[in-house]
């Protein structure tokens, strides 16, 4: 109860106090590509079932199709503003409407794409018995995925191959020992992360 007290209560003030820098981004976001302000993504919630995720728009208008995968630092897919709104990640902001609704959380696992989730095995697929986050553990160890994946002959491959079992691993420690102080501990280190180690 706790939890999601503090979730609605930080989603809704979140989502009044960052109106104008929503309305900064979204006008930035037009004025810099074609296509919607939003980008909507199916993602696997709690007990399996599909939310649309909300992003501000980071890449061209169709770009996913090819992978969902990002990949390097430079990835030419991603918009010139798409590219700060990532590197501050400022794109994930519209999640809070996720959190506020009560889709996800402001921490947990990061909700995962389908066809990844359905490559679990019975013990990993504990990660979906809980609401996923905005944030967590893996988040923070592996923020420079795209960098990772820079150069790698198949990044999906690698992906599901190299990190995602160690996101898993992670995800599930955090499922074992959550609490209120460990998700106050892991927002404090995102926004650290974020803002102070670049």
């Amino acid at each position: 109860m706790m939890k999601r007290f503090f979730d609605l209560v930080t989603a809704g003030l979140g989502l009044i106090f960052l109106t104008p820098l929503f309305l900064i981004i979204a006008i930035l976001i037009k004025s810099n590509s074609k296509g919607p302000v939003f980008y909507k993504q199916p993602r696997v919630g709690k007990g399996g079932v599909l939310f649309n995720l909300f992003k501000f728009r980071t890449m061209q208008v169709g770009a996913d199709r090819a992978t969902a995968i990002t990949v390097g630092h430079r990835d030419p897919r991603i918009t010139p503003i798409g590219y700060y709104l990532r590197k501050f990640k400022l794109d994930e902001l519209p999640q809070l409407i996720n959190v506020l609704v009560g889709e996800m959380s402001l921490v947990g696992p990061r909700p995962e794409l389908e066809k990844f989730v359905k490559l679990y095995n019975e013990r990993q697929r504990k990660v979906i018995s809980v609401k996923p986050g905005i944030t967590d553990y893996a988040s923070i160890q592996f923020r420079n995925e795209n960098e990772m994946l820079a150069g790698k002959p198949d990044p999906v491959d690698y992906y599901i191959k190299e990190i995602m079992p160690l996101k898993l691993e992670l995800n599930l420690q955090y499922i074992a020992n959550q609490s209120f102080l460990t998700d106050l501990k892991i927002i404090g280190q995102t926004i650290f992360l974020v803002f102070f180690k670049k």
